[in-house]
């Protein structure tokens, strides 16, 4: 490389250089990158990739902390206007950009062993870009942002106080059964008052996305996007095996859980509200009262799995990397994101006091380890996996740590511990079912016509659900079933991205069946498999980690056994679920 290509690509020392930056700001630093010659040898091309993945870090992080402020503040006009410039202007230029150089790189010849999945990622990205999409992914942005605006406003009144849908949550957990019925219609029906308004943003991103396919030359929306999201290892095929694999092997088990809880409670059927109350709890779990406990403990179950991963979440308490509160005007949901200069992740959630928020930060945190772990790989591709991978490392960690939620270091007695084990075990089956649904969902939606339809959408989300979930009576509440769709975020701002979870549940269930034999062993593995970040391919990552895709009936079912055997032992009052694990 020439002095003076060193100098036109001088990059700036850190993202904040691109806060306020514009495509037009951007562009140069691409145009010179395009400019370098490159010939086949590693001495050309290596300071090329790294001087390319460091502007990507740098870009990626200021458009990162773009979005963690809007998320934070959806109410805010000037946060608004930052994430949109970044989503809707900067990154969807970008990815013509990270074509442009990925030819680049290909047509030198060069490689090297741990750049083949990212080669290969490469080329199925050349393939399918068309430059009339950039646009079209612009304006899908910008009805995403619209999304988020829309139901991270909602809140409904509750005694005279509003509150977020988040902060129902609690009640939904009631011993009186009339507080649940309440807090399940409320919920609800705050989705159901803007049905309207959240189908014509979804018939909006229908139709361009519909679109974005046919110009990629696809027959469908579905085959682009396995295309899109690098799904080499499995076929729309294989999640249609298992779609008909969760209805023959965990639909059966849900429905008996199902009717143990309605036994329990000596209703005559179990309704909506009646499937998250604690059958074994007097008063509702309260793993923590206030975020810095909720913080604390985590740090110490995180030190108690293993010492480094544990050593890492603390650091991310003391750089204020952490965002856990539930308030008016916060995005919903949770997140895990990476701010890719850096080298540090960052979680986003709406925590309220109940043990699903305990889950929702064991599962982000997962995936910080994850970042954590790839950060020393030298280029940014390397580091990115598909979330087949990535999930696999959040809800692995979800089981690994169950052991050691109990106090003085965790968040319960041992009787409270027992009820949250037996929670969150009956609900990684429940999960399966409503993962399945969503998937066979939008499958329908984007390779049959009447997926257009709003109207036809909520008839066929009303018929795969009682296919899938089945135990709950639903009588007379066919809009409120109805409304849970509406909520799932996924199906608005990142369709096909739900199969992943199910795919990385199964595989956390083998490494959860491997850290009953040998914790040690297996969290070893665990941390293998995360150090390899997207260096190889989904069943070898799988593989590092002691386990493998699971599509069809049979080793299906031998996990729902296993999961079953479990939540049959807890409910005696053993602790048969942890044998082999013995916390320090």
């Amino acid at each position: 490389m020439t002095e003076s290509h060193r100098s036109m690509i001088e990059l700036p020392a850190s993202p904040e250089a691109f806060r306020n930056a514009s495509w037009n700001d951007v562009l140069p630093y691409y145009d010179s990158l395009a400019t370098v010659p490159l010939d086949a040898s590693g001495d050309s091309v290596e300071p090329w990739l790294a001087t390319w993945s460091r502007l990507d870090t740098l870009i990626g992080e200021a458009g990162t902390l773009a979005m963690i402020a809007y998320t934070a503040d959806t109410g805010d006009a000037a946060r608004e206007a930052a994430y949109l410039r970044f989503s809707m202007d900067i990154f969807p230029k970008l990815e013509e950009q990270q074509v442009r150089l990925a030819r680049r790189l290909l047509e030198t010849g060069w490689s090297r062993p741990d750049l083949e999945t990212t080669l290969h990622r490469f080329r199925s990205d050349i393939e399918i870009f068309r430059e009339a999409n950039v646009e079209r992914f612009s304006r899908i942005e910008e009805l995403s942002a619209g999304y988020q605006k829309l139901v991270g406003g909602l809140s409904v009144e509750w005694d005279g106080e509003p509150k977020t849908i988040p902060q129902l949550q609690p009640y939904l957990k009631a011993a009186d059964r009339a507080v649940r019925e309440r807090a399940f219609r409320l919920g609800a029906s705050a989705y159901l008052d803007k049905r309207d308004e959240l189908a014509e943003c979804f018939d909006r991103m229908y139709e361009l996305r519909i679109a974005v396919a046919r110009e990629a030359g696809f027959a469908d929306y579905q085959h682009y996007c396995f295309a899109a999201k690098h799904r080499f290892d499995y076929t729309p095929r294989d999640t249609a095996g298992f779609h008909d694999a969760v209805r023959a092997t965990v639909t059966p088990a849900v429905a008996k859980l199902m009717e143990h809880r309605r036994a329990s409670l000596g209703v005559d059927v179990l309704r909506p509200w009646d499937t998250s109350v604690d059958l074994d709890a007097t008063e509702p779990l309260r793993p923590f009262d206030s975020v810095d406990t909720f913080v604390d403990r985590a740090r110490n179950i995180f030190r108690r799995v293993d010492p480094e991963l544990g050593g890492q979440f603390a650091l991310m308490a003391e750089e204020s990397l952490l965002d856990l509160e539930s308030r008016p005007g916060k995005a919903p949901g949770g997140y895990c994101t990476d701010l890719s200069f850096r080298g540090r992740p960052f979680i986003f959630m709406n925590a309220v006091g109940v043990p699903d928020d305990v889950n929702t930060l064991v599962h982000e945190a997962g995936h910080c380890f994850h970042d954590f772990a790839t950060h020393a790989l030298p280029f940014e591709w390397m580091r990115k996996t598909g979330h087949e991978a990535a999930e696999l490392a959040s809800m692995s960690m979800e089981l690994l740590a169950m052991p050691y939620l109990v106090k003085p270091d965790g968040y319960y007695n041992p009787q409270e511990a027992r009820v949250a084990w037996l929670e969150h075990l009956e609900d990684v089956l429940g999960a399966l079912v409503h993962i399945a649904s969503v998937d066979a969902f939008q499958a329908w939606i984007y390779t049959d016509t009447a997926g257009a339809d709003r109207d036809a959408r909520d008839a066929k989300w009303l018929q795969l659900r009682a296919d899938y979930e089945q135990g709950v009576d639903w009588t007379g509440l066919e809009r409120e079933r109805v409304a849970r769709w509406y909520r799932q975020l996924h199906i608005f701002e990142l369709p096909f991205y739900y199969i992943e979870y199910g795919i990385a549940q199964l595989g956390a269930l083998q490494v959860f069946r491997n850290a009953v034999q040998d914790a040690g062993n297996a969290v070893a593995m665990y941390k293998q498999f995360l150090a390899l970040g997207g260096t190889r391919t989904l069943p070898e990552l799988y593989a590092a980690a002691g386990a493998k895709l699971v599509f069809d009936a049979a080793t299906m079912q031998e996990l729902v056994d296993f999961t079953m055997e479990r939540i049959e032992a807890l409910r005696a009052g053993a602790d048969a679920p942890f044998a082999g694990i013995v916390p320090a």
